[in-house]
Formats: structure tokens, C-alpha cells, sequence
């Protein structure tokens, strides 16, 4: 009788601890995700590429490389932006007053 008892506990402590570990991964998981999407985001590529990282293996690679070694789509934007607007040598001092007269 003793046996079964011990047996049960057991039984109960390792159903907790694989519910516990598969909470915590599954958190990893998520959080990682948000920060790759957020990254991502930021550089102009779509946030969605961040699920790339549920690829066992080279998942979270993939993304990095393009970060490293891509052309981001907000270097694109700014080009275009740049080119849009006449070059200017430098901005004028918003507080230097009025130009002077002579």
C-alpha cells in the first residue's frame, strides 16, 4: 500500500513539473517572438517573418542574416525621401534671429 501511495505522488509531482516547463517554454516561445517581430518592424520587413523562429534549428538564423545582410526597406525609404528634397548645405539656426539687413 505504501508503493502506490509513493507512486501516485510521483505521479502528481511530475504532471506539475511538465505543466509548469511547458508553460515557461511556451512564455520563452512567445516572448521571443515579440521581440523579433518588434525588431523586424522597426526595420522596415514584415513582422510577421518573426514566426520564422518556430523553425526547429535555423528558425531564429533566417531573420538575423536578413537583418545582417539585407537591404532594409526603411534604407529604401529614406533614399527616396533624401532624394525627394534639395540637398542642402546645413539647417539654418532656428534661433539666430532674423537674417540681418545692410
Amino acid at each position: 500500500m505504501d508503493g502506490s501511495s509513493s507512486d501516485g505522488a510521483a505521479t502528481a509531482f511530475l504532471g506539475a513539473f511538465f505543466l509548469v516547463y511547458v508553460l515557461v517554454v511556451l512564455a520563452i516561445v512567445a516572448v521571443t517572438i515579440w521581440i523579433f517581430w518588434r525588431i523586424l518592424s522597426r526595420a522596415g520587413f514584415n513582422g510577421a517573418l518573426a514566426f520564422l523562429v518556430l523553425i526547429p534549428g535555423v528558425g531564429a538564423l533566417i531573420p538575423l542574416l536578413m537583418l545582417a545582410f539585407g537591404r532594409w526597406p526603411i534604407e529604401d525609404q529614406l533614399a527616396a525621401l533624401q532624394a525627394a528634397q534639395p540637398a542642402m548645405g546645413h539647417a539654418p539656426n532656428p534661433y539666430a534671429g532674423p537674417p540681418a539687413t545692410q
